[in-house]
């Protein structure tokens, strides 16, 4: 019981006392702040979409591979939804990229 109290004690206090160190007046942001933000969020923006975009194109062709070789003949019908599918990938990974500019020049 009596470390079930600590622990209590020791999640609860820092909550307490944190609370009062990050209170301040208003203006506490300048324009350096929101550049700096907006560089950050452009950059993950364009980083996320480009790693989840290479790893649906990978996936998505490893597939299509894997079925053209269990099924040759079948490359056909394979190939065509294929690209269609890379295509929209590629355009999910250019509507990021969009974003990011606009986001970046709106600074």
């Amino acid at each position: 019981m009596k470390r079930m109290v600590l622990r209590l004690v020791a999640l609860v206090a820092p909550m307490l006392v944190a609370s009062t160190a990050f209170a301040q007046e208003g203006g506490g942001s300048n324009a350096s702040d929101e550049k700096m933000w907006a560089y950050l969020a452009a950059g993950l923006a364009i980083g996320l979409a480009a790693f989840g975009g290479s790893l649906g194109q990978g996936r998505a062709a490893a597939a299509a591979l894997e079925g053209i070789a269990r099924n040759p003949n079948a490359s056909g019908k394979i190939f065509t939804p294929m690209i269609i599918g890379l295509a929209l990938i590629e355009s999910l990974v250019i509507y990021a990229l969009v974003i990011a500019i606009m986001i970046f020049t709106k600074t």
